[in-house]
């Protein structure tokens, strides 16, 4: 099992297809689905995406994200982002990165390809956060990275 906490390995995948390809390849070495997370601009292969990995639907997942506009999101990098004072959906991917321990910069990154059209995954958990990198690297996952900050930036 996955432990919860500021941990967070994210990736940028180019559009649904590559992303489902990286998921597939992450539950194929055990990363349960309760620690993946998505993000992207809403779009129809991207809520069948949704539907496929969590059993959820666009109108469970559908937020507003300065930057993106209307996104499909699901996973407890979104709740860290969102956080109690709603603040993805106020401030965006690159403001709120920090709560997931990732430098400005990599938020900046983030958001720029996602608003591009890429599906942000995210793999909560520090454990196996080396094998998740490695997976994202090789199934994809632009910028994939280790949000190590956690509660230094």
């Amino acid at each position: 099992m996955y432990e919860e906490g500021p941990c967070f390995t994210v990736g940028v995948f180019q559009d649904a297809a590559w992303a489902s390809r990286g998921l597939s390849a992450l539950a194929g070495e055990g990363f349960p689905p309760e620690a993946l997370s998505i993000l992207a601009k809403q779009a129809p292969d991207v809520t069948d995406l949704m539907e496929k990995t969590f059993g959820v639907g666009a109108e469970q997942s559908l937020v507003e994200v300065p930057g993106l506009g209307p996104a499909v999101a699901h996973g407890t990098l979104v709740e860290t982002l969102q956080g109690a004072d709603d603040a993805l959906g106020a401030s965006g991917v690159a403001a709120t990165m920090r709560r997931a321990g990732f430098q400005a910069h990599d938020g900046f990154i983030f958001e720029t390809l996602t608003a591009r059209g890429g599906v942000l995954i995210a793999v909560a958990g520090e454990t196996r956060a080396a094998d998740a990198l490695a997976l994202m690297h090789a199934y994809g996952g632009g910028n994939a990275a280790i949000g190590a900050w956690g509660g230094r930036v």
